[in-house]
């Protein structure tokens, strides 16, 4: 598999942050596969990126913007810029082993009808310990990371299918873009990348974990880990993905417990001194019910997917 692929964009997407393309940059070039296309996709960064990529990577594509979009906008902007079979996708803020390309390739060609295959991501300070192998989807409509903050020790070491996979470190395949539709940009940030895949997979499209494709990842590096500080989005976004993208059987089946977590996450987060947000996450949900509501008809009318293959990817 290893040898000159055109077939392939890799796209990286940056705000202020050089210090991580200084990092991330020479990994991608040093890839066991080789002859794809480099793109950085920048969010109006403030810093010398622009100057600094056109000094020492002249060779890379860059796609700068006028003003600050947001990550969904970028990862947006990232699809359209592509026009290759294949598209990676990294967050600036990783480090890749050299065959992360290499494995992924091979993985998405064995499986044509995977719309995207994720590797394993490690923490970048603590490379003994999973930073996540897969995004899943609980019974109670909380999507999460498969197997994040858990020890490397061999239990994710076997490839596997997962629900959908996460935007810090995947590869897609570009037609299930064309059949799907892109990530949806009304959600700004937090959870576009799970309800892309959700989407997908209503399509018939299946994703792929991949053990062999390490990335090394340093986390909240360019959204910052300030406690509450995107905790409406999260909220927000969490409620707006299982309005839009849970089939009826589903909701009829799994609703008890959905209503659960949602009634109990309010009163944690007030204890938890989030109270605000949430309540600001809810009036977000409100404000975006209409246009949410016309998604789903639209979404649940184009499913291809038997809704008893979904629930049997649902954790």
């Amino acid at each position: 598999m290893a040898g000159m692929r055109p077939d392939v964009t890799v796209v990286v997407f940056t705000y202020d942050g050089r210090h991580h393309l200084e990092r991330l940059l020479p990994t991608i070039a040093q890839q066991t596969a080789t002859g794809f296309a480099i793109h950085v996709v920048d969010d109006a960064s403030t810093d010398d990126t622009l100057a600094w990529l056109a000094e020492h990577w002249p060779a890379v594509t860059v796609f700068p913007a006028a003003s600050n979009a947001g990550i969904t906008a970028t990862m947006a902007r990232s699809i359209a810029g592509a026009q290759t079979d294949y598209v990676a996708l990294l967050n600036n803020d990783l480090e890749l082993d050299p065959s992360w390309l290499e494995e992924l390739l091979a993985a998405i060609e064995r499986h044509p009808d995977a719309a995207a295959v994720e590797g394993k991501t490690l923490r970048f300070d603590h490379r003994d310990v999973i930073d996540g192998a897969g995004d899943l989807m609980r019974r109670n409509g909380y999507p999460d990371r498969r197997g994040q903050g858990e020890p490397d020790d061999g239990r994710f070491d076997e490839p596997a299918e997962i629900f959908s996979v996460s935007g810090t470190a995947a590869l897609f395949r570009r037609r299930a873009f064309e059949d799907v539709g892109g990530f949806d940009t009304d959600l700004e940030a937090y959870y576009e990348d799970v309800d892309w895949g959700f989407r997908a997979r209503l399509r018939g499209w299946t994703a792929w974990y991949v053990p062999g494709a390490r990335a090394y990842h340093v986390g909240s590096a360019t959204a910052g880990a300030t406690p509450g500080r995107f905790t409406p989005l999260i909220i927000r976004n969490q409620i707006l993905i299982t309005i839009k993208n849970w089939p009826a059987p589903l909701l009829l089946r799994h609703g008890p417990r959905i209503l659960f977590f949602e009634l109990k996450w309010l009163p944690f987060n007030v204890l938890h001194g989030m109270g605000r947000h949430h309540l600001r996450a809810l009036a977000g949900v409100a404000r975006a019910l209409p246009s949410t509501l016309r998604k789903r008809r639209a979404i649940q009318r184009g499913r291809t997917a038997d809704w008893r293959e979904l629930a049997r990817v649902i954790d």
